[in-house]
């Protein structure tokens, strides 16, 4: 892998240092395609993308100060209040569910009452842009190119692009970027996996072993903690970890070291220690003991009825074609890093890799999204009942490395359409099918984007008009508190189909109605 990128370094170095066509062909190679036209087409089309998926991406951020508190906000508010992190994680893993780094995080998000949830949508989009920027930086080394302006911005664009679809283009955009419960247990966790991915890859070029060693150490520990965050993701990532560590063994002749393996293994027990953890935490026992008595979800009929509900959940995505966006922006990013980059140097890493071999490291998503898409499916089932499928805010533990394997196969397929038009020697033909390339697929970039519009529209309109009318009612309810009433009115304000007080006939089953309750300091609550 070293060797490989370092050759990509190499070619990408020599282009950008201005060596012509005749050095090219001096050595045996091809020109390249350098056309101005080419070059500033692109580069406005990835500007183009930017400004369309980051305009979405603003609204989210924007959405994040008129967010206010419903369903296990309430309880997660008084708790992080009232016991304070350690309390709040303390009672996660003794009396809730036991998910010890779910429960730390949200006393550190709700610590300042709701500061850190109208700050969360924000945070969430910066570091997840930062990080699929440096992602896909490391994948265009793996092709052999090094970045240029043009692919730094369409680097950008695919990174905003993903992240609107993941957002927006589901059916509970509000729970994905929005609900504080629902991101940290699943749009967080995506984030650090892909942060953990880059420093899988600086873990594994380090060449001093304390540094590898301390690489090493940080998967077993992130992976533990994300096993006590999130069960749908644990999984999901540790179907990848097994999947990248049995095609990083050596002998495969994909991988010349151990480092990678050694991460995978540490990644896979980190997550193993940490689900178990939370398996055998009193919080997790309790929670199972309310569950009705049902048959082993390993059953002959529980795993038809997942299947059956993998099926639904797999109809609700296929029929969303807005997720092929990332694909159009994915072959515009291959489609820029072919036309700079020399045709022998991004297979020349392949020399040592038999076909079956890269065969497999292609198709590695495909099996990742379908069996770890079906292991949340069966997880929700055991958890939720007949109707966990329909929890579409845990698809984003597979949605999003499907949008990033979307993305990743567009790339491919564009570079080598890339190097194509860069071998070829009637220039004007080049130029012309390259302008033709770029500008369909910007256009089909931007209709992905378009289709999301109506959806952040309603989402807008939910959202400030649910705040208004909460400040209106939480000033009420806060005024009479504060006078000594200790039975308040309240009217539920319904929002992205999550729970309010009352969603339940039987006030003492009411765990909504009791959290608010203990956040204004008084007996209880009755419907206005």
């Amino acid at each position: 892998m070293s060797t490989a990128s370092s050759e990509g370094e190499g070619e990408g170095e020599g282009e950008d240092k201005g060596e012509g066509a005749g050095a090219g062909r001096a050595s045996g190679r091809r020109p390249l395609v350098r056309r101005p036209l080419v070059r500033r087409l692109l580069l406005g089309a990835g500007a183009t993308l930017v400004a369309a998926a980051g305009a979405l991406i603003a609204v989210g951020c924007f959405l994040g100060l008129y967010v206010r508190p419903t369903s296990d906000d309430w309880c997660a508010a008084w708790k992080s209040r009232d016991l304070g992190v350690l309390g709040i994680t303390s009672d996660f893993y003794t009396t809730q569910n036991g998910r010890i780094t779910n429960a730390f995080l949200s006393g550190i998000v709700y610590g300042d009452g709701l500061a850190g949830v109208k700050v969360l949508p924000t945070v969430i989009a910066v570091t997840f842009t930062v990080g699929l920027v440096l992602l896909g930086r490391e994948f265009l080394r793996l092709l052999g190119t090094r970045p240029g302006v043009v692919t730094v911005m369409a680097l950008t664009a695919c990174s905003l692009a993903v992240q609107a679809l993941v957002y927006y283009a589901g059916t509970r955009s509000y729970q994905v970027l929005l609900w504080a419960p629902a991101t940290i247990s699943h749009t967080i966790p995506s984030v650090i996996g892909v942060w953990a991915i880059l420093l899988a890859v600086w873990t594994v070029r380090r060449p001093r072993a304390p540094a590898r060693a301390a690489g090493f150490a940080a998967a077993f520990v992130i992976a533990f903690a994300l096993g006590t965050l999130s069960e749908p993701f644990a999984l999901v990532s540790g179907l990848l970890a097994v999947c990248v560590g049995l095609l990083a063994l050596p002998r495969a002749g994909l991988a010349r070291t151990w480092r990678t393996f050694t991460w995978c293994v540490l990644w896979c027990a980190g997550l193993l220690c940490g689900l178990i953890v939370l398996y055998t935490s009193p919080g997790a026992r309790w929670r199972r003991a309310q569950q009705p008595d049902r048959e082993s979800m390993l059953s002959a009929g529980e795993l038809s009825d997942t299947f059956q509900d993998w099926l639904r959940m797999w109809d609700a995505v296929t029929g969303q074609w807005a997720y092929l966006g990332a694909v159009a922006v994915g072959v515009l990013l291959g489609l820029g890093a072919g036309l700079r980059t020399p045709a022998l140097a991004a297979w020349r890493r392949h020399r040592s890799v038999s076909r079956p071999m890269l065969a497999a490291v292609l198709l590695l998503p495909v099996p990742v999204v379908v069996l770890g898409s079906f292991a949340v499916v069966l997880g929700l089932r055991s958890g939720y009942g007949p109707t966990g499928w329909t929890y579409a805010r845990t698809w984003t533990n597979y949605l999003v490395p499907m949008e990033l394997a979307l993305c990743g196969y567009g790339a491919l397929l564009g570079e080598r359409a890339g190097r194509s038009l860069a071998g070829r020697r009637n220039a004007p033909a080049v130029v012309s099918a390259a302008v033709t390339a770029a500008g369909a697929l910007a256009l089909a970039a931007l209709a992905a984007l378009a289709a999301l519009v109506p959806n952040v529209q309603q989402l807008t309109t939910a959202t400030v008009t649910r705040a208004v009318a909460w400040d209106a009612q939480n000033a009420r309810m806060r005024s009479a508190a504060a006078q000594g009433a200790t039975d308040l009115g309240y009217r539920p304000l319904y929002i992205g189909s999550l729970a309010e007080p009352f969603f339940t006939s039987d006030y003492e089953r009411d765990w909504v109605a009791g959290c608010l309750s203990k956040w204004y300091g008084i007996d209880r609550i009755h419907r206005l």
